[in-house]
């Protein structure tokens, strides 16, 4: 049960994506381009997603398990460290460099765009190597 859940919501979410242009890098480049040309569309989908997001977190902070019966594991960190930070400026320069974040690029793997391909092979690999590094220190 827990495969198809997974499976649907996964379907579900890569066709928001897919609808509200997420997965257009020209798109994506539009809004991250301030001092251009700027597109602020995506900007509204995102407040669209954290509004849509509110209740159902309230609701799930409460929980001690989730609907299928599985524990709650919520966020505990709540201070900004020098690995957030630095992780978020490598998320951020990749997403405007590429133009594309992890989700809409697994939404496009099967695009035939050689550079998605390229892309997530990246991600993968950077992927594997903080799962090294991390079990190193």
């Amino acid at each position: 049960m827990r495969w198809l859940t997974a499976f649907i919501c996964g379907v579900v979410f890569g066709l928001g994506l897919l609808l509200a242009g997420m997965v257009n890098p020209t798109k994506v480049l539009g809004f991250l381009d301030l001092a251009g040309q700027w597109d602020p569309s995506l900007g509204l989908v995102m407040v669209g997603a954290i509004g849509a997001a509110l209740i159902p977190l309230q609701w799930s902070s409460k929980r001690t398990r989730s609907m299928l019966g599985l524990p709650m594991r919520m966020p505990t960190a709540r201070g900004l460290d020098r690995r957030l930070v630095g992780g978020s400026l490598v998320f951020g320069v990749g997403w405007g460099i590429a133009g594309v974040c992890p989700g809409p690029a697994l939404a496009l793997v099967l695009s035939g765009h050689w550079q998605i391909l390229v892309f997530v092979f990246a991600m993968l690999a950077g992927m594997a190597i903080f799962n090294l590094l991390e079990s190193r220190f």
